[in-house]
């Protein structure tokens, strides 16, 4: 009895520390999830991409205890596959710190050989439930959110007034791509751009440009209102009346990009970017992943 009793210990700590880590995955997953995600025009399509992409962690930790209940030495090996595979994928043999995330995967593993959680009904409860618990409390927020965004439709060239600043913000185009590009790319697009904004020259042209960190912190906007923001160049930091976000009329709901270029460099080799909640962080210049665009300017 004394022996049963070690191993339910071992078993229930096992589910609850692999419970925590689902949860964690949980709530990550659905604030990224609003926060960079859900962009697509089809309902179908949103909530394809958030079940394979944000919350694909929280579904696969939840999957494997839920083996690791049923089938502790099945489960106990998947923990150390799902370990060396994350090894594999952030080059943890290589980086001593990326490690120190891993092991505990490979002890989560020896707790379930040798736990047996019972009653086996509430491990699974436990599980299941709070992990979808966390996902529905930290997504109604966001959910809204998303949900109130203002889309007029209009993705031409618009004049944007406000706050001591006057720019007309290039057309749905090359100078407003829906795709990622790094900071020189951003820069050489801009120089290129035609007058109307439609297409780009084969030489520089200098109508177009990238709008200046200022400039863009100024013209954040939301539900059509201007945010009121403020940036202090000397402590690198933003206030706004009221948080921006990604809506009409300068940024497209359907489009991957979240962060924008600016012009505003730090030095050789980083410039700040806006994000569409108006938050401002440097960047290397060389990053061009998806999410990362830009929208060039011009005076009106």
């Amino acid at each position: 009895m004394k022996n049963l009793d070690k191993h339910q210990i071992a078993g229930w700590i096992a589910v609850g520390i692999s419970t925590i880590i689902t949860c964690f995955w949980a709530s990550w997953g659905i604030l990224e999830n609003f926060h960079e995600g859900w962009f697509y025009e089809s309902w179908f399509s949103n909530v394809g991409l958030m079940l394979t992409q944000y919350l694909s962690p929280m579904l696969l930790f939840m999957g494997v205890t839920l083996v690791s209940i049923f089938w502790p030495r099945f489960g106990a090996g998947l923990h150390v596959v799902l370990a060396l595979f994350a090894a594999w994928f952030f080059q943890a043999f290589a980086n001593p710190i990326m490690f120190l995330l891993i092991a505990p995967l490979i002890g989560l593993g020896a707790l379930y050989w040798y736990g047996r959680p019972q009653p086996r009904k509430i491990a699974v409860s436990l599980i299941v439930a709070l992990p979808i618990l966390t996902m529905i409390i930290a997504g109604i927020r966001p959910l809204v959110r998303v949900s109130q965004r203002v889309n007029d439709g209009q993705l031409q060239a618009r004049l944007v007034e406000g706050n001591g600043v006057d720019l007309i913000w290039a057309p749905d185009g090359p100078g407003w791509p829906r795709v990622g590009l790094n900071w020189y790319e951003a820069q050489q697009v801009c120089e290129q751009l035609d007058e109307g904004g439609d297409s780009m020259a084969h030489e520089p042209l200098h109508i177009w440009r990238l709008p200046t960190v200022d400039e863009a912190v100024r013209s954040m906007a939301y539900h059509g209102e201007n945010s009121g923001g403020v940036w202090d160049a000397e402590l690198a930091q933003t206030a706004y009346k009221t948080t921006p976000d990604k809506e009409s009329p300068l940024w497209n709901i359907h489009s991957q990009v979240i962060y924008w270029w600016t012009a505003t460099e730090i030095d050789g080799e980083k410039a700040y970017i806006i994000v569409y909640d108006g938050k401002v962080w440097p960047r290397s210049k060389n990053l061009g992943a998806d999410y990362y665009g830009f929208r060039c300017v011009k005076e009106p």
